[in-house]
C-alpha cells in the first residue's frame, strides 16, 4: 500500500468516476464529517461521476440516489442498485433477485438470525434491518459493546454453515443467499446506467474503502484506496488496497478526494 499522494497528477486528472464505500470509509465514529460530504459536493461538480457502494439498506440507498450529491448508488453488498433520474423524477431500481425470491430469502435468513442470536451473547439485529429487502446484518460493534474477533468469526460460521454468503464490515456481518458482491452489481449499474463495460475503463475509475467487505474491489480495480483505519484488517485482507491515506475515515476520504481535485485544478 502506497501513500495517496504517490498517485500521480497523471493518474488523477484519468478520474472520471468515484466508488466509495460509506461506513468507516465517508464516516468517522458513525458521522459523517462536512469535509467529506462537502468533498462529493466539490467532486461532482468537477466531473466526476460519484457511486457509494455500501452494504447499508435499501431505504438508506433511497435516500442517497435521491439526495446526495451522487449519481447512483449499490446497496446491501450487491444486492440492488438504485439511481434517481432527475429529468423524469423517477427512481430506477435494480435486484439481483425477484421479489419472491427476497421473500423466501428473508424467511430462511429469520431461522439464521435465532440461531445467532442464542449462540453468540453480545451481539444484535442491526438497527437498520427494517429497512433491508435482502440481507441480514448482525452488529457487532455499531450499536453494541465491540465483540472480540473469534466471535465475529462464529457469526460468519454460521451464516455459512446454513449456505448464506456473509462478509464482515467494519460494523456489521452481513449475510445473504446468493454469490453476487458489491463487485458484481457494480458492473451490472455500469452497464445500465452509463451504457460501459466497468473493464474497458478501469484507468478511469478510483474505488475507496475500508474493510474486509470492500476485498473483491481492492482486488478488481488497480486504482483502489484503503482510508487509514483499513489497516485494522491488514492481517486478514489477502487483496489490500493500491493507496492509502494518511487519515483514517471521512478525514482520509477527503485528503484523497482533495487529491484529486488538486490535479484537476487549471492551476
Amino acid at each position: 500500500m502506497q501513500p495517496i499522494t504517490t498517485f500521480s497528477k497523471q493518474q488523477s486528472k484519468a478520474i472520471r468516476y468515484l466508488l466509495t464505500d460509506i461506513d468507516d470509509t465517508l464516516t468517522h465514529s458513525g458521522k459523517i464529517p462536512a469535509c467529506a460530504f462537502h468533498a462529493l459536493e466539490n467532486l461532482q461538480n468537477a466531473g466526476i461521476k460519484i457511486i457509494p457502494i455500501t452494504g447499508r439498506p435499501a431505504g438508506w440507498c433511497d435516500l442517497i440516489a435521491r439526495i446526495w450529491p451522487v449519481d447512483g448508488v449499490v446497496g446491501e453488498n450487491g444486492a440492488l442498485y438504485f439511481a434517481y433520474d432527475e429529468k423524469n423524477k423517477k427512481m430506477i431500481r435494480k435486484y439481483v433477485k425477484n421479489e419472491t425470491e427476497r421473500v423466501n430469502d428473508r424467511k430462511k435468513l429469520s431461522i439464521i438470525r435465532d440461531k445467532i442470536l442464542k449462540k453468540i451473547p453480545g451481539c444484535a439485529v442491526s438497527a437498520d434491518q427494517h429497512y433491508r429487502e435482502t440481507d441480514l446484518a448482525i452488529d457487532f460493534c455499531e450499536d453494541v459493546s465491540p465483540l472480540p474477533e473469534e466471535d465475529i468469526i462464529k457469526i460468519v460460521e454460521i451464516f455459512e454453515k446454513h449456505g448464506a454468503t456473509a462478509k464482515i464490515s467494519s460494523i456489521h456481518v452481513n449475510g445473504w443467499f446468493g454469490s453476487y458482491d458489491k463487485l458484481s452489481m457494480t458492473k451490472i449499474f455500469f452497464q445500465d446506467i452509463f451504457d460501459l463495460k466497468l473493464d474497458d475503463i478501469l484507468e478511469e475509475v478510483i474505488y475507496a474503502g475500508d474493510s474486509p467487505n470492500d476485498e473483491p474491489m481492492f482486488e478488481y480495480f488497480p486504482n483502489s484506496v484503503g482510508v487509514a483505519n483499513v489497516l485494522e484488517f491488514k492481517d486478514v485482507l489477502i487483496h489490500k488496497p493500491a493507496l492509502l491515506t494518511e487519515k483514517e475515515g471521512g478525514y482520509g476520504f477527503t485528503q484523497m478526494a482533495n487529491h484529486l481535485l488538486n490535479a484537476l485544478s487549471p492551476r
